[in-house]
């Protein structure tokens, strides 16, 4: 059970009803497999893509590095040439091995060569990294998602393509936001407004709601080149390893500027925030408007 994703019946069982409809139910309209839950991914970013065709009136095109039938499309000139962003969400269980070839780190550093660029790197949450089972234990009960195994480790690629390019980033753990009482909305985010000096968070309070979100931690001291622009209070009513420590938020958005050669810019953020399988609000997407717009 452990570093897989949910079947849709699955999610269908541990989720009843909300996809109990024909829709999501009747398998011959939709795939009740692993294959089926993750065309749920594809579907939440829908409207994440229409606002950014709306806003910037360019459509936003999906690719797979490697898709269901195993055909792979490496990051290159045929994805990067007419592009000025580029998200790559790293859902790859780190059991798949994918990194980031040589040839992939250089497209991706050429890419970031032109003015005007944006990269947004989204490695998932690193749940169940150690060990120790009660460890494990103890983060299964802190986010308290039955669909999450008690390992589910992501983003190889992401971090092999981070390392390459010299990002200093790295997903840990998977975090249980705070949440506004009565509600199932995450706390506000506690914005760097000094450091956000490119207004990337220009009246944005909060991202949505997920699980188990990962802590983006920062691996070098130089503040002036890697900067947190934000970050998410943590339910502390649920015990974990990171907040046993005395941590009680975690990073949600890292920026990093232009230089050192690099003429575009940096962020690393979850891809749930471009997802509305987990909500979404006026806050989030002014977030998207204000990625599509490069204030």
């Amino acid at each position: 059970m452990d570093n897989r994703f949910s079947t849709m019946t699955e999610v269908r069982r541990v989720l009843w009803p909300t996809y109990e409809s024909p829709q999501w139910a009747d398998p011959r309209r939709f795939q009740q497999g692993i294959s089926g839950s993750l065309e749920l991914f594809f579907w939440a970013w829908v409207r994440f893509q229409k606002l950014v065709e709306e806003v910037t009136g360019y459509a936003v095109p999906m690719f797979q590095r490697v898709d269901q039938a195993g055909f792979a499309l490496p990051l290159d000139e045929r994805v990067l040439a007419d592009a000025d962003t580029l998200l790559v969400f790293s859902l790859d269980h780190n059991v798949t091995e994918q990194v980031a070839t040589p040839e992939e780190v250089e497209a991706v550093r050429a890419f970031l060569a032109r003015e005007g660029t944006c990269l947004v790197m989204g490695p998932h949450h690193d749940v169940g990294h150690s060990e120790d089972m009660q460890e494990r234990a103890l983060e299964y009960a802190h986010h308290g998602d039955a669909l999450v195994p008690r390992q589910q480790r992501f983003g190889n690629y992401a971090r092999s393509l981070m390392k390459g390019l010299g990002i200093p980033v790295e997903n840990r753990w998977g975090l249980r936001p705070a949440v506004v009482k009565g509600t199932n909305r995450s706390a506000p985010l506690r914005v760097r407004e000094d450091l956000d000096t490119r207004g990337w968070l220009a009246g944005v309070q909060n991202f949505n709601f997920h699980m188990h979100l990962p802590h983006y931690a920062v691996t070098t001291d130089d503040t002036r080149s890697v900067r947190v622009l934000a970050t998410q209070p943590i339910d502390t009513s649920r015990p974990h390893p990171f907040t046993n420590a005395g941590n009680t938020e975690f990073n949600a958005l890292v920026w990093m500027p232009p230089g050192d050669g690099r003429a575009g810019d940096v962020l690393v953020a979850d891809s749930t925030i471009f997802s509305t399988l987990f909500g979404a609000d006026e806050s989030l997407e002014r977030f998207w408007k204000n990625l599509a717009t490069d204030h």
